[in-house]
């Protein structure tokens, strides 16, 4: 049996933490779906297509492996998906207490409702502190976001055509 995983997330914007879990994860399971997800409690920076692009580069630079598979889901429950494709488990990246009370909670709401089991793996200790809001307001006051995130992530936000986040 082919073991897949799904490692769901906003990705607004990918960063170097994301990047360590989901490649970390492509050597634990024989194939990994990176899922870009909408957030109805979030206001997006980027559109969903840009960020499924930006991953999709990102990890083409870092070398990944070849068994990660980037697409996007908008439209009804995350375990839908994870279905869809046969996988078994959720791998989600936490740093912190505050994301496993998050996270709990839909762990177990998964596992109810599909029998999907979740994984947790925490980041390489040097990207613990690093979210994606942290990124957008780093980015907002015009601050180096370079150490954050990966390079095409890096171009991309200070490129003159950029999303503007302030």
């Amino acid at each position: 049996m082919k073991r897949i995983a799904v490692v769901p997330g906003s990705f607004d914007p990918v960063t170097l933490g994301h990047l360590d879990v989901i490649i970390r994860a492509a050597g634990l399971y024989d194939e990994v779906h990176v899922l870009v997800v909408h957030n109805p409690g979030k206001t997006a920076l980027l559109p969903i297509a840009q960020r499924v692009s930006l991953i999709e580069t990102s990890l083409a630079e870092a070398g990944a492996p070849t068994n990660i598979v980037v697409a996007s889901w908008s439209m009804g429950l995350l375990v839908d998906y994870v279905t869809d494709v046969g996988a078994q488990v959720l791998v989600k990246g936490i740093r912190s207490q505050i994301d496993v009370a998050y996270e709990t909670p839909m762990a177990i709401v998964n596992r109810n409702l599909a029998g999907v089991e979740t994984v947790f793996m925490l980041p390489n200790p040097a990207h613990a502190h690093v979210s994606s809001s942290l990124v957008r307001q780093v980015s907002a006051l015009g601050g180096d976001i370079a150490p954050y995130v990966p390079d095409a992530v890096a171009r991309f936000l200070t490129a003159p055509h950029a999303v503007d986040v302030r």
